[in-house]
């Protein structure tokens, strides 16, 4: 089955084949934690994750998962990839699909991903041209179906029997489980700039990771459909879950050298990456309060701006001075517009987020659009209500 639609073609078996099973609805934390090292949950993971013998942990709290993969240029990976993640797969107690999305490859890549789709558990979506990861996970998510959703890369340095031990951290209560490339298979001129990122992101963020950049990861369905990637803020999923309240975990995970094609990153994304840090920064600490951003350096240039003005109007009026040729006179005027713009922007920025968090629009019977049920049994709001009914005379 083939569709296009918005530069996306999507590939895959007939909806009649293969059925996934219905996920339960989990309900969100309402106070978010970190799995650091010293943690017994996550040395317990990491234990597992790096002894070869280790049992395989079973699957068995969650009903499905997906396992998105996005490539661009792998034409040369992706029949071992294939091999292995079906092989760990279907050695898996529950339904699964994979789902491939190509960046818009120039090479082989999409011919060989049509040959895969032939199974009925992958699905395949193609771009026109090159998005960027982030659009290709976002793709992903949308198209994903799994209660559970799993996220690596294409080009085989990220070992699928890592997925069971993601799943079985993840079964320990958190929402979103994020590898760490303890040993990383990579040459300097990559692993540099990534372990500066990964110290500045951590320190900024306040989320206690070592490695941002993996892009094998676990989450559960409700953290891929709250949380919205472009761009490139594919390395910040963490982040941006744990801002919404979720549920942060990391697990050491084995990491293989590339044997085919180039990799695709270097120094020059550490700028990009920097760049987009300040933009979830914004987002995740000021998106509701802009003008505690905005209004603290506005307030700031009105009154050293003010300040200057009434000096030099003191100096002006009690010793005659000239001042219409002072530097000052014009340094004071510079600051109290720039003072007043940005408090203008930071007025507008409220007016934004005051619109963003308006009720759920009225349905066509006026009643207001009902929550989804994972909210309204994370916050208590059928229970109350039952409470109530039985106590009504």
């Amino acid at each position: 089955m083939r569709a296009t639609a918005g530069g996306v073609t999507v590939a895959g078996a007939e909806g009649g084949q293969w059925r996934m099973g219905a996920a339960p609805a989990v309900a969100s934390p309402t106070a978010p934690t970190i799995a650091r090292r010293d943690d017994p949950r996550a040395s317990t993971a990491a234990s597992q994750a790096l002894a070869p013998g280790a049992p395989e942990p079973s699957a068995a709290p969650f009903a499905s998962l997906s396992v998105v993969i996005p490539v661009y240029n792998e034409e040369g990976n992706l029949a071992e990839l294939y091999r292995r993640v079906t092989r760990v797969l279907t050695g898996l107690p529950l339904p699964f699909e994979i789902i491939l999305v190509d960046d818009g490859s120039t090479d082989g890549t999409w011919h060989a991903i049509q040959s895969i789709a032939a199974d009925p558990h992958v699905a395949a979506i193609r771009h026109r041209r090159n998005f960027g990861k982030a659009r290709a996970l976002a793709n992903g998510f949308a198209a994903a179906r799994g209660d559970v959703v799993i996220t690596m890369d294409g080009d085989l340095q990220d070992d699928p029997d890592e997925i069971p031990r993601f799943l079985a951290t993840l079964a320990e209560g958190y929402d979103l489980v994020s590898g760490w490339k303890q040993r990383r298979q990579d040459p300097l001129g990559k692993t540099l700039p990534s372990r500066l990122f990964n110290l500045t992101v951590s320190r900024v963020s306040g989320v206690p990771l070592h490695d941002f950049n993996c892009g094998f990861k676990a989450y559960r369905r409700e953290v891929v459909r709250s949380i919205r990637l472009y761009g490139e803020l594919h390395r910040f999923t963490p982040v941006l879950a744990h801002a919404e309240g979720f549920r942060i975990g990391e697990l050491p995970v084995r990491h293989h050298p590339r044997r085919w094609g180039q990799s695709k990153y270097g120094w020059q994304r550490l700028v990009k990456g920097f760049l987009d840090l300040l933009t979830v920064t914004f987002l995740t600490q000021y998106r509701q309060r802009p003008m505690h951003m905005l209004g603290l350096p506005g307030l700031v240039a009105l009154v050293v701006g003010v300040a200057i003005g009434l000096l030099l109007t003191f100096e002006k009026l009690i010793n005659g001075a000239a001042i219409g040729t002072r530097p000052l006179l014009l340094l004071a005027v510079l600051l109290v517009v720039i003072g007043t713009q940005f408090f203008g922007l930071g007025l507008l920025g409220e007016l934004l987020a005051h619109g963003s968090n308006a009720p759920g629009l009225p349905t066509a019977t006026g009643e207001p659009v009902p929550l989804d049920p994972a909210i309204r049994d994370s916050l208590g709001l059928d229970a109350d209500r039952h409470d109530l009914a039985e106590r009504a005379p």
